[in-house]
C-alpha cells in the first residue's frame, strides 16, 4: 500500500445545489424558477419526478450541517436560489428568502465550516426566462443586481463566491442539445448564452472588487478529456474540439480576453457564430482568485465524418462505468489539470465537484457503497499527481452531500455520500461517508 499525502491546510468539502436539495419551492415568498417550469411540464423528467419537496434541506438544514461537522467538512458548496431572494429576479428584495441564507451561514460558520458559495446554478427566476432568459443581454444586469445585493448582504460571512456553475451546461446543454431547462435546442442560442454568461460573470467579479467584497471569486466550468485513439491528425483534432469546448471556449476569453480561433472556426461551419459588442471582452477579462473545476468522465476518441457535432466518436475500451452509464476514467482529471494549467499558467484551482452516481440503497442498517469509494479513491490519487506535477489545486470539494434531485433524471441517480430517503426524508450516511471523514481527518489516503 501507498499514502497519498495532501497538505494540511487543503480545504476538502462537499457540495450541493439549491433546485436539487432544497424542496419548499413555493415557501417563504419564492418566485418560480425555469426548473419548477421545466419539471412540471410533463415528459421532460424521468418518472415525473420535481423538485418541489426534494431533500427538504430548506427545513432540514440545521440536521445537515450536523452530518457536515460529523464529516469533518471545512467548506460546504451550496448554491442561493435566485428566486427565493429576489421572486422575479428583479425588483422588490424577498427577506424572508434572504433570512433562510443567512440561518444556513450562520450555523455554518458555528460549526467551523466555511461556506463556499455559488451564486448560478441554472435556475433562472421564470420572470426573466419570459422575457427571453440568458438570449436577453438586459439578463446580464439582473444578474450584476442579484449578485451585488448577496455581495454586500454576506459581506465578511462568505469567503468563497462561485459566479456560475458550469457555464457549458446553462448553454449548449440547455440550448443546444435540449435536456436540461429551458430545452432548447439551437446551436446559434446556445452560443449567445454562452457569451452572455462569460459577460455577466466579468461584470460581476468587477462589481466584487469595486465593492470591496473581502474573499475570493471565481467561477467552476464542467471539463472532461478525450484521448486521440491514434497518432492521426484528424483524430487529434477532433478531440481538441470536444475538449474546447469546455475548456477553451469558457477559459480563454476570460484568461486571456479572446475566444479560441479554432472553435469560432468549428461553430461557423455549422452556421453560427459568437456575437460580440464593443466592450464585452473587457468586461470578461476579469482577474479572478480561483478556477472551479467540476471533473467527471472522458475517454479515448477518434474522428468519425458526419457525427456529432465535432465529428468525434467516443471510444469504449471496456472503462469500468458508473450507473450514470459515464466512463470511469480519473486519468483524464489529472489530463486536463495539466492542460488547464500549461495553457493558462498556476491559477489556483479548486475541485468543485467530483463524484459517482451509485444506485445503493441500505441493507441492514447500512449503505455499503464500495464502488463510489474506489471512484472517490482514483480520483484523488490523480488530483495528486497533478499538484506533485505543478497544478496549484487548493481543495476538493465532492460531489454530491446529499443523494438529491438529479435534474432530467428526477430522483433515479444517486451521487451523495448519504442516503436520502425522499418518501420520509430520512438521511443514512454510506459507507464512503466514512471513508471520506478518515481522508478528511488523516489528509490522506491509501492506495
Amino acid at each position: 500500500m501507498s499514502i497519498i499525502q495532501f497538505p494540511k491546510d487543503f480545504l476538502w468539502g462537499a457540495a450541493t445545489a439549491a433546485y436539487q436539495v432544497e424542496g419548499a419551492w413555493n415557501e417563504g415568498g419564492r418566485g418560480l424558477s425555469i426548473w419548477d417550469t421545466y419539471a412540471h411540464t410533463p415528459g421532460n423528467i424521468r418518472n415525473g419526478d420535481n423538485g418541489d419537496i426534494a431533500c427538504g434541506h430548506y427545513h432540514h438544514y440545521e440536521e445537515d450541517i450536523a452530518y457536515m461537522k460529523e464529516l469533518g467538512l471545512r467548506t460546504y458548496r451550496f448554491s442561493i436560489s435566485w428566486s427565493r431572494v429576489f421572486p422575479n429576479g428583479t425588483g422588490e428584495l424577498n427577506k424572508e428568502g434572504l433570512h433562510f441564507y443567512h440561518r444556513l451561514v450562520d450555523k455554518l460558520l458555528d460549526n467551523g465550516i466555511e461556506p463556499f458559495c455559488t451564486l448560478y446554478h441554472w435556475d433562472l427566476p421564470q420572470a426573466l426566462q419570459d422575457t427571453g432568459g440568458w438570449k436577453n443581454r438586459d439578463t446580464i444586469d439582473a444578474f450584476a443586481l442579484y449578485a451585488g445585493e448577496m455581495f454586500k448582504s454576506f459581506q465578511g460571512k462568505i469567503k468563497y463566491w462561485t459566479t456560475f456553475n458550469e457555464p457549458w451546461c446553462v448553454s449548449f446543454k440547455a440550448h443546444y442539445i435540449g435536456d436540461l431547462a429551458p430545452g432548447e435546442k439551437n446551436l446559434q442560442s446556445a452560443l449567445d448564452v454562452a457569451h452572455h454568461l462569460m459577460i455577466a460573470h466579468g461584470r460581476t467579479v468587477k462589481l466584487f472588487r469595486q465593492l470591496g467584497v473581502p474573499g475570493q471569486i471565481g467561477y467552476a466550468p464542467n471539463v472532461s478529456w478525450r484521448e486521440p485513439f491514434s497518432s492521426k491528425p484528424e483524430d487529434a483534432g477532433a478531440c481538441r474540439r470536444r475538449i474546447g469546448w469546455m475548456v477553451e471556449w469558457f477559459m480563454d476569453p476570460i484568461f486571456k480576453g479572446e475566444y479560441p480561433e479554432f472553435m469560432t472556426a468549428a461553430f461557423e461551419v455549422e452556421g453560427a457564430k459568437v456575437n460580440v459588442q464593443q466592450g464585452d471582452m473587457e468586461d470578461i477579462k476579469q482577474p479572478i482568485d480561483f478556477l472551479g473545476i467540476n471533473y467527471y468522465t472522458g475517454s479515448l476518441g477518434r474522428y468519425k465524418k458526419d457525427i456529432g457535432l465535432f465529428e468525434l466518436e467516443d471510444i469504449d475500451e471496456g472503462y469500468e462505468r458508473t450507473d450514470f452509464n459515464w466512463p470511469i476514467y480519473p486519468e483524464g482529471l489529472y489530463k486536463v489539470l495539466v492542460h488547464i494549467t500549461e495553457r493558462y499558467g498556476q491559477i489556483p484551482i479548486y475541485i468543485t465537484e467530483n463524484g459517482a452516481c451509485y444506485d445503493d440503497n441500505p441493507d441492514q442498517g447500512k449503505v455499503q457503497d464500495n464502488k463510489r469509494i474506489a471512484y472517490l479513491s482514483k480520483h484523488l490519487t490523480q488530483l495528486n499527481r497533478a499538484m506533485e506535477t505543478g497544478v496549484l489545486v487548493k481543495g476538493y470539494i465532492a460531489w454530491s452531500l446529499l443523494d438529491n434531485f438529479e435534474w432530467a433524471d428526477g430522483y433515479s441517480r444517486r451521487f451523495g455520500l448519504i442516503h436520502v430517503d425522499f418518501n420520509s426524508l430520512v438521511r443514512m450516511p454510506k459507507d464512503s461517508f466514512f471513508w471520506y471523514e478518515k481522508v478528511i481527518t488523516n489528509g490522506w489516503i491509501e492506495v
